[in-house]
């Protein structure tokens, strides 16, 4: 529905966003590591063990800090590898071979991380326990899920960015009209003039004149993306519905729509309108 600004952007081809998920996420792995690192130290203090309280948060810390730093290589690769229908298996294959160097990788700054920490601290920190295989599999195993839960947050964006272009290119989107408590839409081809009327708003359309409570500027902001072009200071038209336009002797423009209906334009706006021709063109006429 039309109300304010387009679902989508038409050109170039929508990218997932970089700020607003990464943001997100970077919030999030720092919440998950103080609640796991609080979840240790609690978990310890009723099994009666001890350990100096900053080991977990080190250990949870370094391993979500690196999470959140590799998300965006993440989201490279949803959009340079997507998922579709058309291409799933070679995709998801990608993605599975994708997720080895990025465990490796988590793997190897998360433990150098913890060894930095632990040596400014005057101690040391072992990974392996002479068992190096072992845990590479044993954090793999979980690396491959939050790897999935990434890609699957930045496919989900993609998919919902690509669908509302799609939509938009398809067809213009539906006017929404309100007055009071009751919604009416409108589809934008229905639609030939909008003009103003004191503090309301007259929507011209094949059935009949709605009238709706606004101004014609904020209409203006709502409709460009669907096609309408102010052709006076009170009135905007539905650029797909004008078969033809002329000037006047008077220097304005005469409009005629496809319903045979004349209305009249002024020349501060004719410039406009002969940059956005209608569907067929007639030779300018004399004034009248």
């Amino acid at each position: 529905m039309t109300s304010g600004a387009p679902d989508g952007t038409k050109g170039a081809p929508p990218l997932v966003p970089k700020f607003g998920p990464l943001a997100w996420i970077w919030a999030l792995s720092c919440l998950v590591a103080l609640v796991n690192a609080t979840s240790v130290l609690m978990e310890m203090g009723r099994s009666g063990r001890t350990m100096p309280a900053w080991h977990p948060f080190v250990w949870e810390f370094s391993s979500m800090l690196v999470i959140a730093a590799l998300a965006p290589a993440i989201r490279e690769g949803v959009i340079r590898f997507p998922i579709r229908q058309e291409n799933l298996v070679p995709a998801l294959a990608i993605h599975a071979v994708l997720t080895i160097p990025y465990s490796l990788l988590h793997i190897g700054a998360m433990v150098g991380l913890r060894k930095l920490a632990y040596a400014l601290a005057g101690s040391f920190y072992e990974f392996s326990h002479g068992r190096l295989l072992i845990e590479i599999v044993y954090e793999y195993r979980k690396d491959v899920i939050t790897y999935a839960i990434l890609a699957g947050v930045f496919w989900l964006i993609q998919w919902r960015a690509e669908a509302a272009a799609a939509r938009q290119t398809a067809s213009p989107e539906r006017i929404e009209i309100r007055d009071g408590a009751t919604v009416a839409y409108l589809q934008p081809a229905d639609v030939a003039l909008v003009e103003a009327a004191g503090n309301y708003v007259e929507f011209h359309t094949r059935s009949g004149v709605r009238l709706v409570r606004g101004t014609l500027a904020a209409w203006e902001a709502k409709l460009t993306p669907s096609g309408f072009l102010r052709v006076h200071r009170t009135r905007l038209v539905n650029r797909a519905r004008i078969a033809a336009f002329a000037p006047t002797a008077s220097g304005d423009v005469t409009i005629t729509m496809d319903d045979g209906r004349e209305i009249a334009g002024s020349r501060r706006y004719r410039a406009a309108l002969a940059g956005a021709p209608p569907r067929s063109a007639s030779p300018p006429r004399p004034g009248r």
